[in-house]
């Protein structure tokens, strides 16, 4: 039976993948920093699909916890066949208004921990010829607004260039790009969100469902729905000045609406 390790696995897209990958039969590994929620969620789904499923706490801005993991992604005892570096977060506030210590700490989550687990895990599937790993970037890496952007950027871009390096070894490597989707993401951040129309959320499950089959196909980038494709394939071919003054628009709207 395959495993599947999951970070960010206790709430929004990473417990929509755990409850997806539970359904399809894999084994899990589950990462987050609540032991609490991790461990309700294991059993809930060894109840459910008879999911194994192992209990890995970890804060993956820590070095040591993010070794650890990075350790059992490696473990040719215990082959991992699927990594979803899922575990991230939004700021509330814009760049010069965020203490500094608090950016450092959200871009080693969204660079350094999805760098040092995707070599990782990398590594070790090539050397069995077969494995997957999901890299869940975002929409907002396309456009120009904030640090939350640029780190999904770097995300996507090096998603990218993972994937040109595995080919022909029988691992893929795929950016999963999600627009708005109804998650506690954006509580979490305290973001207000109420003004956007419902045709611009998408849904957890579903998106995950259409990830995993792109993953199948060995999709590179994963972008979910009509609506966020369209947006996506616009963004591409628009020339780079005007997507930064409509970044910057958004951007303003925003904070006028906090």
């Amino acid at each position: 039976m395959a495993t599947a390790l999951v970070t960010g696995a206790s709430s929004g897209i990473g417990l929509a993948f755990a409850r997806e990958l539970a359904r399809r039969g894999h084994d899990l590994v589950l990462v987050a920093r609540t032991e609490e929620r991790l461990r309700a969620l294991a059993a809930d789904l060894g109840d459910r699909h008879g999911t194994r499923c192992e209990v890995l706490v970890a804060d993956l801005v820590d070095r040591d916890d993010l070794h650890r993991v990075a350790d059992r992604v490696s473990d040719p005892q215990a082959p991992v066949d699927l990594v979803v570096n899922n575990a991230g977060y939004g700021l509330r506030t814009d760049f010069l208004r965020t203490p500094v210590e608090q950016e450092e700490h959200h871009l080693l989550l969204h660079t350094r921990a999805v760098l040092v687990l995707s070599q990782a895990a990398a590594l070790a599937m090539r050397a069995r010829g077969c494995g997957a790993i999901v890299n869940v970037s975002s929409v907002a890496s396309f456009v120009s607004m904030g640090t939350y952007s640029a780190a999904k950027a770097w995300c996507t871009t090096f998603t990218e260039g993972l994937a040109a390096e595995l080919a022909g070894t029988g691992v893929t490597a795929t950016a999963l790009c999600p627009g708005f989707t109804h998650t506690e993401f954006h509580e979490r951040a305290a973001m207000n969100m109420s003004h956007l129309p419902e045709a611009a959320w998408l849904d957890a499950d579903r998106l995950v469902r259409d990830c995993l089959d792109d993953v199948a196909r060995g999709a590179v980038v994963s972008v979910p729905g009509p609506l966020y494709k369209g947006l996506v394939g616009v963004v591409q071919l628009a020339p780079r000045g005007l997507v930064r003054r409509v970044s910057a628009q958004l951007a303003h709207g925003r904070r006028t609406r906090r």
